[in-house]
């Protein structure tokens, strides 16, 4: 059943013409938008888009179908902006600070989807360390922060978790084993190891310190996630990310899971300036 992500999805792939930048703009995977369109053309019995070499190009009908979208989200649109209007969400300004890596990947699609729905509100996005985060919801600085790994009483709504990797040379013997069957801490404790802390407190040292292991060899520290592979792949050491910082490039690496699995979450949790502003309350709901 087509709905009004459907709708902006395909418009934002005619104006892109590009899926996974698409769905980067709408704040979808690329395999989701990838089904939503074959499900949409499975629905109208037609093709509305076609590969022309790295690109993709709509068709004749295609072509037709997003005048006729436009017009039918432009609309909505102004439906829309009655209503923030009425509730007084016409104008506004939300500070939302963040950690490096999310602001690289999670918050775009997220901000630019709300940003089409309320226009009249400005999303600030600053960028700190975990506990710069921390410290500007404490002063007020802010409205919203992404916090890892928030405690139940913090009301945080999650907007991501993903699993810790551990990242091994092409050729590192521990890199024969299945990535399922993985490899735990202990085994890289003593291993030449590339630390990327993404700007943050937790990061393998701190996951390993959990375990009760020491990581003996560290022999550079990063801020950047996405350095980590590269400096692998150059054979500095080993390193443990983020899944969500791997690179689409990962020749040269071997990502294998860590075991036991260990996982991160982030959340945005408000201020008490937050708590009272009805952007922010909008901004929530919306996710």
């Amino acid at each position: 059943m087509m709905n009004l992500s459907h709708w902006r999805l395909l418009v934002a792939v005619a104006d892109t013409r590009h899926i996974s930048r698409a769905a980067q703009q709408v704040g979808i995977s690329q395999s989701g938008a990838s089904q939503a369109i074959a499900q949409i053309e499975a629905a109208l019995g037609a093709k509305l888009f076609v590969r022309e070499r790295r690109e993709v190009a709509a068709t004749a009908l295609g072509e037709q179908v997003m005048r006729h979208a436009r017009a039918m989200l432009a609309q909505f649109d102004a439906i829309r902006a009655l209503g923030d209007a009425a509730q007084g969400l016409n104008a506004g300004r939300i500070r939302l600070a963040t950690f490096p890596s999310v602001l690289a990947t999670v918050l775009p699609g997220l901000l630019s989807a709300f940003k089409r729905r309320h226009p009249g509100i400005d999303v600030v996005a600053l960028e700190g360390s975990d506990e710069e985060v921390e410290a500007w919801l404490a002063e007020e600085t802010i409205e919203l922060g992404v916090v890892l790994n928030p405690a139940a009483q913090r009301q945080a709504v999650i907007i991501g978790r993903d699993a810790w990797v551990a990242l091994l040379p092409a050729h590192h013997p521990l890199g024969r084993r299945s990535s399922e069957q993985g490899v735990a801490l202990s085994e890289l404790a003593d291993e030449p190891f590339v630390l990327a802390t993404g700007g943050c407190n937790v990061h393998a040292q701190s996951l390993a310190m959990q375990a009760g292991v020491t990581l003996s060899d560290i022999r550079v520290t990063v801020r950047d996630l996405a350095s980590a592979a590269v400096l692998v792949r150059e054979g500095l050491g080993v390193s443990v990310v983020p899944e969500s910082a791997l690179p689409p490039d990962q020749r040269g690496v071997r990502v294998m899971q860590l075991q036991p699995r260990a996982y991160r979450e982030f959340g945005l949790v408000c201020s008490q300036a937050g708590r009272e502003s009805a952007a922010v309350q909008a901004f929530l709901r919306e996710l």
